[in-house]
């Protein structure tokens, strides 16, 4: 059993239980818990009703976030030619093809969203066994495949949730920090809502989102009133 914090339990006693809030609400309430001495991420979650199981229930993709994620993304780009001076003019950190492809099968990662043209992802499937656990493989369901590499790495630098169902059928995804004002938070945080709606798989069947809880990296969540925000 995990051993709470003073400060942990304190915040604990100031989450009504049992009550469902609004986005804003909920993110005025995280502002007034116990702080912590740094900027504390704040994470939307869902419990989602499709079986993770089920291939054709799988649930992913990504959406843009009105005000920013509040943090800096270090963007790797595989491309060459135009692609690669693109991509490098619209502010990737990292812009390679044979050569960095090479550095990646050495063990190199420094980097957070991973980028790659169509072409070259012949080649970056291969490193599947180095980017998949860290979720870093380009897909083309989240914009990270495409020949317009520098829109992808403004998109991605502009701040951007990405979103996947995990195995036990739940999807978390950062939608800002906790110096953000509270409005800025709920605009974020609809976003993602409408485009995890949006992303509803043709199989799906019955209450498709069960719960939402909004909570910072280290404070205890605050539910939020679902039928506020997703057709039931």
């Amino acid at each position: 059993m995990q051993k709470r914090s003073k400060r942990y339990k304190k915040a604990a006693e100031m989450v009504p239980a049992g009550k469902t809030f609004s986005l804003e609400e909920a993110a005025e309430l995280l502002r007034k818990l116990p702080g912590t001495k740094f900027n504390q991420s704040i994470t939307l979650s869902f419990r989602m009703g499709v079986d993770p199981r089920k291939g054709d229930q799988m649930v992913r993709g990504t959406c843009p976030l009105p005000h920013g994620s509040g943090k800096t993304v270090r963007v790797a780009v595989f491309a060459q030619g135009a692609a690669a001076d693109a991509a490098k003019a619209a502010g990737a950190d990292i812009v390679g093809n044979e050569d960095l492809i090479a550095k990646v099968k050495e063990g190199f990662l420094d980097f957070d969203v991973a980028i790659a043209t169509p072409a070259a992802m012949n080649e970056v499937r291969k490193l599947g066994k180095q980017l998949g656990p860290r979720g870093l493989m380009p897909n083309p369901r989240t914009g990270t495949v495409t020949d317009d590499t520098a829109g992808a790495v403004k998109a991605v630098k502009a701040g951007r949730a990405d979103f996947k169902l995990d195995k036990n059928g739940n999807i978390a995804a950062a939608v800002g920090k906790a110096s953000f004002e509270p409005s800025q938070l709920a605009e974020n945080a609809t976003s993602l809502i409408d485009a995890v709606v949006r992303a509803k798989p043709a199989s799906a069947r019955g209450r498709y989102v069960e719960s939402l809880t909004l909570a910072a990296t280290m404070s205890p969540a605050v539910r939020i009133d679902v039928a506020r925000y997703v057709k039931l």
